[in-house]
């Protein structure tokens, strides 16, 4: 194929576009793999990228979609060749390299995971980067019982429950056996919660105020997508040498809080970072994503979106008004 459709955003001086076009196959640029691209996913980052760069694209004109999943088409790197079905996320794919939001990719090989067996690479995008991202945040909450010999996890409160993290996180964590108390704002959303594990729902209201330094334990582990007085309050509810994942700023990226919870109670904050994970890491928890997740759940509250619908309806994301996961079919 010479030519094939993408999503092209650019800037000139003040004027922002975001246009559906036919690009020729010449136009992809810094990488030794090619992939067809079946699939690519929506995550809040990309709905930044759509709106207006978001202040992380720096040269146009540009092909955004932080993450896709397809087939190896031509491969310059010797650990990969044509037929091999493949995952990306992150790596700043869809920020400084051309990104997944079209039927064909080209990138660094160091960049690919191949797809293990048992998943689709439907699947993989129904997960994404935020479902990658919420395994990163499991394995750091598992990680008290395991790496750190701690205390059996019981309870886990995961913060905007009802994103893209936040509701693969409630999946993978009860799916460990935990009981996870999911936070939302969104008062439809409780049987949505229960669907993907959670024992126990509570409105954002409680937790978005002002925290005293130390509050009552209640949390072995947290996985907060939020940031700001939230964050901050789950710190301060979190019970001795447990473990708050975090990776997110929805609310605030100010974080108002003091050292006790740290050095009284022995808490952890574990910063996940995505897009720079070592490989070795992507593969380990694509290995185990088949495990943790029950796509035929996942999947009630996946919706499949084209590359116009990308264009038409991509701001909804950064409103707060989508709920589970966008997987996005670039031949559609």
């Amino acid at each position: 194929m010479d030519k094939f459709k993408a999503i092209v955003v650019n800037q000139v001086e003040e004027n922002f576009t975001r246009e559906l076009q036919e690009v020729d196959i010449s136009f992809l640029k810094d990488g030794d793999v090619t992939v067809k691209v079946e699939y690519s996913s929506l995550n809040y980052k990309d709905g930044m990228i759509l709106k207006n760069g978001g202040k992380l694209v720096k040269d146009y004109p540009h092909i955004p979609g932080i993450d896709f999943a397809g087939v190896v088409e031509a491969s310059e790197d010797p650990n990969f060749t044509k037929g091999d079905k493949v995952i990306l996320t992150g790596w700043r794919v869809g920020e400084i390299y051309y990104g997944g939001y079209a039927q064909y990719a080209k990138v660094k090989g160091k960049f690919l995971v191949k797809t293990p067996e048992g998943l689709s690479n439907k699947d993989a995008m129904a997960l994404g980067t935020a479902g990658f991202t919420a395994l990163l945040c499991t394995f750091a909450i598992q990680a008290r019982e395991t790496i750190l010999l701690g205390e059996p996890i019981q309870d886990v409160l995961v913060t905007g429950a009802t994103g893209g993290v936040g509701s693969v996180a409630v999946m993978a964590l009860s799916k460990l056996g935990y009981n996870v108390t999911g936070v939302t704002g969104k008062k439809d959303k409780e049987e949505f919660l229960q669907k993907l594990g959670a024992s126990k729902i509570i409105d954002r209201s409680e937790l978005d105020q002002p925290a005293k330094p130390l509050e009552a334990a209640l949390w072995d582990g947290v996985v907060d997508t939020t940031g700001g007085q939230i964050l901050a309050k789950a710190l301060s509810q979190t019970k001795p040498n447990g473990i708050v994942a975090a990776c997110g700023l929805a609310s605030n990226f100010k974080l108002d809080t003091t050292v006790m919870p740290f050095i009284i109670r022995g808490v952890k904050l574990w910063g996940i970072d995505s897009v720079m994970a070592s490989a070795k890491r992507r593969q380990f928890v694509w290995s185990q994503a088949a495990n943790l997740i029950d796509f035929s759940v996942l999947n009630e509250v996946v919706q499949v979106w084209s590359l116009q619908d990308l264009i038409d309806s991509s701001s909804k994301i950064l409103k707060g008004e989508v709920s589970g996961r966008v997987v996005v079919d670039v031949n559609q």
